[in-house]
């Protein structure tokens, strides 16, 4: 199964989180495809940011609002009456959870409470899909891929606090959602890539200010390994599961992987080799020798389940991801219509899924 156009033409879609990166880039996607999208975040988090270089505002509803305010997402979500629930709102740093883990807990867990709460009693909601992340998984830095019926857990609070997101969502879907039209599942993606994100304490935007300063880029841990996937991978796959909870319901409402492909996850020092590589001008890296809270070393996902049962597969390697990535930041910084970027590149996305789906 792809993304269905047709599916989408119309749909009332509430997406949490939309003036950030990835739901940035997803806000737009559904745009192109004829959705109806009403957004619930705080602000954009950078400057710039992706929400405002792409003007992504345009072409939705947008309420700017606290996720940990519940009323509020409930007078919000009550008002536009939305057929589908994508829920991406999060304290999204590990690093930013060492120094903010009540923020972190309270956006990252009672948030997902106020959403599902919100939609179980707004009775036009059909499918939900609740982000969460690879480092849900209790990691034990081995080195095949989690499944999806793995232990959640998590060393940092963030990690933490999206395995709780994932507790809080199994206890919503079998106290309250097993009965009924409304079926919710949860997508846990790997570290996702693109162009437009300027986050602080993450390796591509890292890399992408260290070059545009004419600095050496500096790497905390030159060895981690990640399931690497360009923004665009995932978000089809929430797109994908949501149209099978619409239309199928139940047998569907379960937490999803959707990563990369094996001989994607690769460690941090391929990744800035191949980015100097690909930079026009020289470039180089260090590594930062200070003192870092715990991160981990090794983490992948098994995507087995994806592909078997929704048809959901990869369609950019990750050489093609760094290529697109090179591509936005030098359009962005020569001044290109960065809306129309954004969308060329889901439309050559668009046509890589076809040719895996033929």
């Amino acid at each position: 199964m792809t993304v269905d156009a047709q599916f989408w033409q119309g749909k009332k879609v509430f997406l949490t989180g939309h003036t950030g990166f990835k739901g940035s880039w997803l806000s737009l996607w559904l745009q192109s495809l004829g959705a109806e999208v009403h957004g619930y975040a705080l602000p954009a988090p950078t400057t710039p940011s992706l929400y405002a270089v792409a003007r992504v505002e345009d072409g939705m509803a947008s309420t700017i609002a606290d996720i940990r305010d519940a009323k509020a997402v409930q007078d919000a979500m009550a008002a536009f009456r939305p057929d589908i629930v994508l829920h991406m709102a999060a304290q999204p740093l590990v690093r930013l959870s060492y120094t903010e883990p009540v923020e972190t807990y309270a956006t990252n867990v009672m948030g997902t409470v106020h959403v599902l709460e919100a939609a179980r009693h707004v009775d036009s909601v059909r499918a939900i899909v609740n982000v969460t992340t690879d480092k849900c998984y209790e990691n034990h830095e081995w080195v095949w891929g989690y499944r999806e019926n793995e232990p959640m857990g998590g060393h940092d609070p963030y990690s933490n606090s999206k395995g709780c997101s994932e507790l809080v969502t199994s206890a919503y879907r079998r106290s309250f959602f097993q009965q009924g039209n409304t079926a919710l599942a949860s997508a846990r993606a790997g570290n996702v890539i693109g162009g437009g994100d300027w986050a602080l304490d993450r390796l591509v935007p890292d890399i992408l200010r260290a070059f545009e300063a004419g600095q050496q880029v500096t790497i905390r841990n030159p060895h981690a390994t990640r399931p690497w996937q360009h923004v665009l991978e995932p978000l089809s796959g929430y797109l994908t599961l949501a149209q099978c909870l619409y239309q199928q319901g139940q047998p569907y409402a379960e937490g999803w992987n959707f990563g990369p492909n094996e001989g994607d996850a690769r460690p941090v020092q391929w990744i800035v080799e191949r980015m100097c590589e690909k930079w026009s001008e020289a470039t180089s890296w260090q590594l930062d020798g200070g003192e870092h809270p715990h991160e981990a070393n090794y983490l992948k996902l098994d995507i087995s389940k994806a592909g078997s049962r929704l048809g959901w597969q990869p369609c950019w390697n990750l050489l093609t991801a760094l290529d697109a990535i090179i591509e936005w930041h030098h359009a962005w910084l020569s001044g290109h219509d960065m809306q129309q970027q954004c969308l060329q590149q889901i439309a050559a996305y668009t046509q890589a899924m076809k040719a895996h789906h033929p």
